[in-house]
C-alpha cells in the first residue's frame, strides 16, 4: 500500500517521469523480490530507450537488449503481452545475445510486463531472477498494478490534449535520462563514488530538499550546482 501511495503522491503536476520509473523499479526490488529490474520506454518514433533501472549493471543489460535488437523487454513491448522465462539458460535460441550476458550477470529467470493501457504500450517492464523461478503470482500481479499505476500516470493527459502532451512527456524524459547519467558522471569523478552511489546520493539530495530530479541534475552536469553539495547533502544553490 505504501508504495502505491508514494506513486500517487509522485504523479503531481510537473512530475518527473524518469524519478517516477526508478521508483517503480525500486518496488519491484525491495518490496517484491526481484533481483533486479529495468524500464524502458517508447519515444514518439516507437524506438525504445533505457529510462530506469534499479542499478547500474541491469542497465547495461537493458541497453544491450536495444543494440541487439532482442530479450524480453522487446517480445513485451511488441506484442503487448507479459513474457515469463524461468530459465534463461533454455533460451539462449531465443535470444543469442541478450541470454548469455544475462546469465553472465548472474540472472537466471526474467519476466517482462508491458506498459500498457488498453490498446496503447508505450514500453515494458524488466524483471529479473537470480534464481531459475519465477516471482510469485501475488507479488507478480502487485508488480503488474504499479506498472498500470506508471502508465496511466504518463498517459493522462492524453485525452485531453490528444496526444501532443504525450509525445512531449516522453520525448522530455528520454531527454532528463540523458541529462541524469551526465550528472552521474559528474559525481563519479568529483567523489570517486560508483554510478549507482552516485545516483543513490542525486536521489537522495533531491528528496531531502523536495527538488525536481531532472532539475538538479541539469544544474549540476551545468556547472551551477556544486557536486559537493550532493555529497555532502548540504543544500548550495
Amino acid at each position: 500500500m505504501r508504495a502505491f501511495v508514494d506513486m500517487a503522491d509522485t504523479l503531481v503536476d510537473d512530475y518527473d517521469v524518469v524519478d517516477l520509473l526508478h521508483r517503480l523499479a525500486g518496488y519491484c526490488v525491495s518490496l517484491l523480490g526481484a533481483t533486479a529490474a529495468g524500464l524502458l520506454l517508447s519515444d514518439q518514433r516507437g524506438s525504445l530507450h533505457v529510462v530506469a533501472a534499479s542499478d547500474e549493471r541491469t542497465r547495461l543489460l537493458e541497453l544491450l537488449q536495444l543494440q541487439a535488437d532482442q530479450g524480453p523487454c522487446l517480445d513485451a513491448y511488441r506484442a503487448g503481452a507479459p513474457v515469463r522465462v524461468e530459465d534463461l539458460a533454455a533460451e539462449r535460441d531465443r535470444w543469442p545475445v541478450f541470454a548469455p550476458e544475462a546469465l553472465a550477470e548472474g540472472y537466471h529467470s526474467v519476466q517482462a510486463i508491458p506498459l500498457r493501457l488498453r490498446r496503447q504500450v508505450i514500453g515494458a517492464l524488466n524483471l529479473f531472477g537470480r534464481d531459475a523461478t519465477l516471482m510469485g503470482q501475488s507479488n507478480l500481479d502487485v508488480a503488474r498494478a504499479l506498472a498500470d499505476t506508471a502508465t496511466v500516470g504518463i498517459l493522462q493527459e492524453r485525452a485531453i490534449h490528444r496526444g501532443e502532451v504525450l509525445t512531449e512527456q516522453l520525448q522530455t524524459a528520454l531527454n532528463n535520462r540523458v541529462i541524469i547519467e551526465q550528472a552521474k558522471g559528474v559525481l563519479f569523478h568529483a567523489g570517486r563514488i560508483p554510478m549507482d552511489e552516485a545516483f543513490e546520493r542525486l536521489r537522495s539530495y533531491c528528496r531531502n530538499h523536495n527538488l525536481q530530479l531532472s532539475v538538479v541534475a541539469e544544474e549540476l552536469a551545468g556547472g551551477t550546482l556544486d557536486a559537493r553539495a550532493i555529497l555532502t547533502g548540504e543544500r548550495r544553490r
